[in-house]
């Protein structure tokens, strides 16, 4: 059959809940990067029965951080940027994970080939895919992951 998921998929991670709040998310990640001994860029968020309900990614955080419309203000040579960050981290630190996260999903179950992961993850952008049994969450796959599976396939 081939590589699938399940050779590739970590069954240790950690997830949020989406009544976290920003701050308390924001641990969770260095906690998790601590951990694991590299960046964690992304996690899943599941409901209290454990049923995936979202993604909260390093994008959708700095999405938050970022003025939705600050390119109708003009150059940013024209905005006096003193404290705009300061003020839009304060303000997201009370922000729930729910509010922002991500809830079109794409998931996978632990059969599915590397070559339909790899295509999921080029064709849609995405660097982890949640890895799912009977509704559960089991694992999830990272792009690092299934890269660094082919670069010691082209090294051997």
């Amino acid at each position: 059959m081939g590589m699938t998921a399940r050779d590739l998929m970590d069954t240790t991670f950690h997830t949020l809940l989406p009544q976290t709040l920003i701050a308390e998310a924001a641990r969770t990640f260095m906690l998790a990067s601590e951990e694991q001994k590299q960046r964690v860029f992304g996690m899943m968020v599941i409901d209290e029965q454990g049923r995936l309900v979202g993604m909260l990614s390093m994008y959708d955080i700095l999405l938050l951080l970022r003025p939705k419309h600050i390119h109708i203000w003009g150059e940013m040579i024209d905005i006096d940027m003193g404290g705009l960050i300061d003020e839009a981290c304060r303000q997201a630190k009370s922000i729930l994970v729910g509010d922002i996260m991500t809830t079109d999903l794409i998931t996978i179950t632990a059969d599915t080939h590397l070559q339909m992961i790899l295509d999921i993850m080029i064709k849609k952008h995405i660097r982890r895919i949640p890895v799912l049994e009977s509704g559960k969450v089991v694992g999830i796959v990272y792009i690092s992951k299934v890269f660094y599976h082919l670069v010691q396939q082209l090294i051997e």
